[in-house]
């Protein structure tokens, strides 16, 4: 038995995030009600999770079960996911590393493929991750930006959107950056480090932790891009932080501008 461990780069566009996942025939196309539409047949939904394991399949022989480090949402992209999946097979590392990418999409690429011990799990045993929020600033939109920044019209002040960051280092209370409908039961995080890099028109927000509740990178950038155009103060983040309530933190900004760039072991 094998462990091979990939690193993933993918264009989340088009994909219903990361985790494989089953929807009914009923839930993909609704029926109006008095119809009788029934529980409807079981199809599955486009993901990156789904691609790579039908591509492992074709290629191996066998269907394999891979375990990501993290399940980014849907429209959200990664520079290095980390991922691993047990095998039987003896095929060397350069070929599954060609071979998958032979069978998948243009949108996923599997950078790298190594031998990791049997007892590796890409999720549990990640230190840390780094996430990077990508804001197109300007009066026009970006077509060739679009897919991968969210575009926001207003002037951002970096130097309060960088003194706001202060507020969310080290380890704290993160309820208020988790999305509402997502509780967990622990909203402790430590977050190591936070960064906002400006090279007009574009603005990026780098932010790594040990973990991240659900949308919570997206909750921090909605709320810094809300004190950079002046509706929050920079103080205000620790107001949030304290009230540990959802509804007073900025809102969360568009999927498609989330990034995964590295996964820390």
């Amino acid at each position: 038995m094998r462990n091979i461990r990939l690193i993933i780069e993918y264009d989340g566009t088009g994909f219903n995030g990361w985790q494989t996942q089953e929807r009914t025939s009923a839930q993909a196309h609704p029926i109006p009600q008095g119809y009788g539409a029934g529980k409807g047949t079981s199809k599955r939904v486009k993901t990156i999770q789904g691609e790579i394991e039908k591509a492992g399949k074709k290629l191996l022989g066998n269907k394999i079960s891979l375990t990501g480090a993290s399940r980014t949402d849907s429209g959200v992209h990664a520079k290095a996911q980390a991922a691993n999946f047990r095998t039987d097979s003896n095929l060397p590392l350069y070929n599954i590393k060609n071979g998958l990418n032979s069978l998948l999409p243009r949108t996923i690429s599997i950078v790298s493929a190594e031998e990791a011990a049997l007892n590796f799990h890409s999720r549990f045993d990640s230190k840390s991750k780094l996430y990077k929020y990508t804001i197109v600033s300007r009066k026009s939109r970006s077509p060739l930006l679009e897919k991968h920044a969210a575009y926001f019209s207003y002037d951002l002040n970096i130097s309060a959107m960088r003194k706001a960051c202060r507020y969310l280092l080290g380890k704290k209370d993160f309820r208020s950056f988790q999305t509402s409908d997502k509780k967990e039961k622990d909203s402790i995080r430590t977050v190591k480090k936070i960064e906002i890099v400006s090279r007009p028109p574009l603005v990026e927000i780098y932010v790594q932790a040990d973990g991240f509740l659900y949308n919570m990178v997206r909750n921090i950038a909605g709320t810094l891009m809300e004190i950079g155009r002046g509706r929050f103060k920079p103080e205000t983040v620790k107001e949030i932080l304290e009230k540990k309530h959802r509804p007073s933190a900025g809102q969360t900004a568009p999927a498609k501008g989330l990034c995964l760039e590295r996964v820390f072991y």
